[in-house]
Parts: structure tokens; C-alpha cells; sequence
């Protein structure tokens, strides 16, 4: 009898996230959401998740657009649980704080935000990461178009030493970045 799958696999011969991973995973949030506290699941928990790359495993798009979903889920519901017990004023001002940690690092100026890469380390282009701060800027400064997605599916190109961003920070930033924009969508 073969197991069930909830999700599309690659071909054989192609890699794709492993599905006894992906599968444990989902089964556990589906519990945490449904409410099993013995094993809670947050939406920051949902957004580090990773899964290893196994040959016949899962389409790696199909399962981060469902993380995607379920990240939006549980963002939602941990939304509603602290309106619920301190009002939307205080989830305002807990929004704002958050953002008021991103802010310090925005102020910096482009090619300085970030520390660079270890010199024969991989990063990110700094003016790739740059470009998308200045858009974090314009939405706090000026109101301007921005969504969770847009920086969760941004890309940056590579670039190496001190050429380069070190991808840690940026993407801890980002991830940050992320939470606080689903905390008012």
C-alpha cells in the first residue's frame, strides 16, 4: 500500500523537499492550530522552517506556497488571540515597536546597512538589498505599496566578500520585516 502524499512530487531523478519532513511538519501544525498547546507552532516557526532536498520529494513551490498560507494563518490567529486580550490599540503600538527595529538600520546609508560577507563567503548584492529597504522606507515614511509577499518572494542577486552583504543579517531583517507587515495586513 503506498502512503499518501500532500503534495505534488518531482520527477525521480529531480531533488525536492523531503516529504516524511514536510509531512511531520504539516501534521504538527495542523495539531497546534487546531489546538494541542503541548506543541505550540508560531508564524515565525512556520516562516524558518526547512526541509532537506531529497531526490522524488516534494515541489518545492507547492509546499513554501502552502508555508505561505499557513504562515499567514497562524500570523492571524496570534493577531486575534492579543486583540482579544489587550485591544487593537495595544497590538498597534506592539506593531510599531516592531517596526521601530527596523528603523535604525534603514536610517544607515545603502551599502552600509549590513555587515559584509567573509571574504570568500557568498552574499547578497548590497544594491539589490538596498533597493528593497528604500521600499521598507517609502511604506513606513510615506504609505507607499507594500506587502508581505513582495518581500518574502524578493531575490538578490550574489555577490562575494566584502562586495556583498552577508545573507544572515539581511535575511533575519527581512524575516523581521515580514512579521510586522502580516501584523497589519
Amino acid at each position: 500500500m503506498t502512503k499518501s502524499r500532500m503534495f505534488r512530487t518531482v520527477g525521480a531523478l529531480r531533488t525536492g523537499y523531503d516529504p516524511d519532513q514536510v509531512d511531520t511538519f504539516f501534521q504538527h501544525a495542523r495539531r497546534a492550530y487546531e489546538g494541542d498547546r503541548v506543541e505550540p507552532v508560531t508564524g515565525e516557526d512556520v516562516r524558518r522552517v526547512a526541509f532537506d532536498l531529497v531526490r522524488g520529494g516534494y515541489v518545492p513551490a507547492s509546499v513554501d506556497a502552502a508555508l505561505d498560507r499557513l504562515e499567514r494563518a497562524f500570523a492571524a490567529r496570534e493577531r486575534a488571540e492579543f486583540v482579544a486580550a489587550h485591544g487593537q490599540q495595544a497590538w498597534m503600538e506592539h506593531v510599531a515597536s516592531r517596526a521601530r527595529t527596523l528603523y535604525e538600520r534603514l536610517r544607515r546609508p545603502d551599502g552600509k546597512r549590513f555587515a559584509p560577507a567573509h571574504r570568500g563567503e557568498q552574499g547578497y548584492a548590497p544594491e539589490d538589498v538596498d533597493a528593497l529597504c528604500r521600499r521598507l522606507i517609502d511604506y513606513f515614511d510615506r504609505g507607499a505599496p507594500l506587502t508581505s509577499d513582495e518581500i518574502r518572494s524578493a531575490t538578490f542577486r550574489r555577490a562575494s566578500g566584502h562586495a556583498a552583504y552577508a545573507e544572515g543579517p539581511v535575511d533575519a531583517f527581512f524575516d523581521r520585516a515580514v512579521e510586522v507587515l502580516l501584523g497589519v495586513e
